[in-house]
């Protein structure tokens, strides 16, 4: 499971990089239009590059999985699939309402389907596993959940605010989650 999620992934940041075009001219003002591509660019691979950590350090935890624990892994790759095309919708719309909000829901959905990947793992593995022990109560994991719902509806009041929301969850996870490490380290 480890190895095909780790294939997919490394897809979609290669989908997502093949999408940005060069820029038209050899000037440095010629690459004011392609500016928007290249932020979202940047945040969407953040986003990928967090998901893809916390997914090892997770499978790191699991010592076996189930059928259910597939699908559930399978519902995650879905949903992060989808940020090529938000990352490009969002970027060549310059951040317009619409792209910026379905950018929104993906992250909303693929957080959603993590959550429900560490449940399922927790349930398998039991209440009282290493694993149910460093994912404890994921107190950052429904944080972040509530503000992807709150920046869904703020991109239609402003676009910069959603986006601004979007940046603070992946700053809020740049550093890799240490509960599962130090859990399997004791």
């Amino acid at each position: 499971m480890e190895a095909f999620s780790d294939g997919v992934f490394a897809v979609i940041i290669t989908i997502m990089v093949l999408e940005m075009k060069a820029p038209n001219g050899a000037s440095l003002a010629a690459l004011q239009p392609v500016l928007p591509d290249f932020l979202t660019y940047i945040l969407s691979f953040v986003f990928v590059g967090i998901y893809w950590n916390n997914h090892h350090h997770l499978m790191q935890a699991a010592q076996h999985v189930s059928g259910g624990i597939l699908w559930a892994n399978l519902h995650l790759l879905f949903w992060l699939s989808l940020t090529p095309f938000v990352t490009a919708w969002m970027g060549q719309s310059d951040f317009a309402p619409w792209p910026a909000a379905l950018y929104g829901m993906v992250m909303l959905l693929s957080g959603t389907a993590y959550f429900i990947l560490t449940r399922s793992l927790i349930a398998h593995h039991g209440r009282d596993s290493t694993l149910a022990a460093s994912i404890g109560n994921d107190r950052k994991g429904k944080m972040s959940l509530a503000v992807y719902a709150v920046a869904i509806p703020l991109a239609f009041v402003h676009p910069w605010i959603a986006s601004a929301c979007y940046v603070g969850v992946a700053v809020m996870w740049l550093i890799p989650d240490p509960r599962i490490e130090k859990a399997l380290h004791s």
